[in-house]
């Protein structure tokens, strides 16, 4: 008789690597993070093995870590291929579990921890079958990415009809734009010379060698002081030339009326857009700011704790780009959700990958919207962090300003064993 393979407890790993040391990912927030992650490694009975993580900067992610450890009952003993069939079903089993859901709701430290165990469970049915996570979403039929999607609350602004209309439209053009993808990639933007900390010798050399290696935008933390955010901008728009974007990251600082001033006052240099200029929870803030700082664009979303809420800023109006994070929601499923409003709506996503490991991760998403769901690679970029993929054992490879699409199998999450032993958290 054939043993039914199911699957086995958690591993879950503090891990943090020093990057306050460097000021690397300073911003006017986080003057001083060290990139971490909250790691699982998912086995089964017959060896089978799946990687996920969630991403925080530092102390909190053992919080983290037991929030996934939270969810070990829920999993363990589960049959593997019957779960891994219905990863849309399993992430609403989780999220929806009677007890863990009340320190949430669908937000924070427990709703992170469902993504990072489904996006696992996704990197071990991509491994099993041979294949990126990427072209394994990309391939899937739109009615079996529509059956991925809750649309309990987004169904009076999106509807599975709707959903399955914008999928089954961009069918028509998955295979070209595969090949486009596999010959040239898809445009990146770049965070690396722009953190806070950074002195101006660092930022003018760094900006200068982001233009030089192709990429098209560069992005600079704000909300210092205004003084030094004019002469820090003024040096790397003269650093890059006039034809890489100058995009401004405020990381929450300011409130909506010290945004708007704080925006005119560098208004001269043609911002691409200001992100995240007031709290990521401040919707109508949000619709405000970019009302008066128009034609200056206005996005957001790594902090977005679920897709209700992207719901809510599309709707509403209240930014010009949304920004996912392949960590911050319930995983693929509900990411998938948020592209599919995205494209309801025209607005462009940018997703966000500034910590560890997030660039490997949301690279797949980003080229899943580009072939499957917007159909548009043309208006797009995903940010780009030059520290922390050594760490990685699939890391991204960058050309010419663009990401290359990965090609081996899974979800590009796993974590070298050599870098978990130097770097796992053992003490406070």
């Amino acid at each position: 008789m054939t043993t039914v393979e199911r699957f086995l407890g958690f591993e879950v790993t503090d891990i943090r690597f020093p990057t306050s040391r460097w000021l690397d990912g300073s911003d006017a927030m986080n003057p001083e993070p060290d990139y971490s992650a909250a790691y699982l490694t998912l086995r089964t009975s017959r060896g089978a093995v799946g990687y996920g993580f969630t991403f925080t900067v530092g102390r909190g992610n053992d919080v983290q870590a037991a929030a996934i450890r939270a969810f070990e009952p829920l999993v363990q003993g589960l049959e593997v291929e019957a779960t891994l069939a219905d990863l849309g079903g399993m992430a609403r089993r989780l999220y929806e579990d009677a007890q863990l859901r009340w320190l949430g709701p669908m937000k924070g430290a427990i709703h992170m921890a469902v993504g990072a165990i489904t996006n696992a469970m996704w990197d071990m049915r991509a491994r099993r079958v041979g294949v990126p996570v990427w072209r394994l979403l990309s391939e899937l039929p739109p009615a079996e990415l529509v059956s991925l999607v809750d649309f309990r609350y987004l169904d009076d602004v999106l509807t599975r009809e709707e959903a399955l209309d914008i999928l089954t439209a961009a069918e028509a053009g998955r295979a070209e734009r595969t090949a486009a993808v596999l010959g040239d990639g898809i445009a990146a933007y770049t965070s690396s010379p722009g953190w806070l900390g950074y002195d101006d010798d660092k930022l003018v050399r760094l900006c200068r060698e982001a233009a030089s290696d192709g990429f098209r935008q560069v992005k600079l933390k704000v909300g210092g002081s205004i003084e030094e955010d004019v002469r820090r901008v003024a040096l790397a728009t003269k650093a890059v030339g006039p034809d890489v974007h100058i995009a401004l990251d405020a990381n929450q600082r300011w409130g909506v009326g010290e945004a708007i001033a704080w925006m005119r006052e560098l208004a001269s240099f043609e911002p691409y857009w200001i992100e995240e200029p007031t709290s990521p929870d401040d919707i109508f803030g949000h619709r405000a700011i970019r009302e008066a700082v128009a034609p200056i664009r206005v996005a957001t979303g790594e902090h977005m704790h679920n897709a209700v809420m992207a719901k809510q800023f599309l709707r509403h109006g209240a930014i010009d780009v949304l920004q996912i994070d392949a960590c911050r929601v319930s995983g693929v499923s509900e990411n998938i959700a948020m592209l599919l409003l995205a494209a309801k709506f025209n607005v462009p996503v940018c997703p966000h990958a500034g910590g560890v490991g997030l660039c490997e991760l949301v690279q797949h998403l980003a080229i899943f919207d580009v072939i499957a769901v917007s159909g548009r690679p043309d208006n797009r970029a995903v940010e780009y962090v030059s520290h922390l993929h050594e760490h990685m054992a699939d890391p991204v490879t960058i050309g010419g300003g663009r990401y290359r699409a990965p090609s081996a199998p899974g979800f590009s999450a796993e974590i070298l064993p050599s870098s978990i032993e130097q770097f796992a958290f053992v003490g406070h």
